[in-house]
């Protein structure tokens, strides 16, 4: 009796990540264009170009957690896109592991540089 993995009794492995991930990018992706469309209008309604304008701009509490809630959404974004990256073209298991455990760390670091920036304004 041959074990030849089809049908309904086939041996499935894997992180199975695939339905959340493409949900995930997608949903990361919409937040992200939102805000650019938000930052646009804003730039392209707006007078005052100047530093203290900006500024000004991000200053507002709403204006600012929605920047922070972006960024976390674009790192996010990044994060599931370079894993899925070292998982996929990454075969030596310390190798990919090494990677991904050094994107995690950077974009951790982005993150709380993000949120430095953001709230010292």
């Amino acid at each position: 009796m041959a074990n030849n993995n089809i049908g309904p009794k086939r041996l499935v492995v894997g992180a199975h990540y695939g339905l959340k991930d493409w949900l995930v990018q997608r949903v990361t992706a919409i937040v992200m264009v939102i805000y650019t469309a938000a930052l646009l209008i804003s730039f392209l309604t707006g007078s005052n170009f100047t530093y203290e304008g900006w500024a000004g701009l991000f200053a507002q509490q709403c204006f600012k957690l929605f920047s922070v809630v972006t960024f976390f959404a674009l790192f996010y974004h990044a994060w599931v896109g370079m894993r899925d990256i070292w998982m996929d073209y990454v075969k030596p298991v310390s190798i990919r592991l090494t990677l991904q455990i050094a994107t995690l760390l950077w974009l951790i670091a982005c993150a709380a540089w993000t949120v430095q920036i953001l709230w010292s304004v």
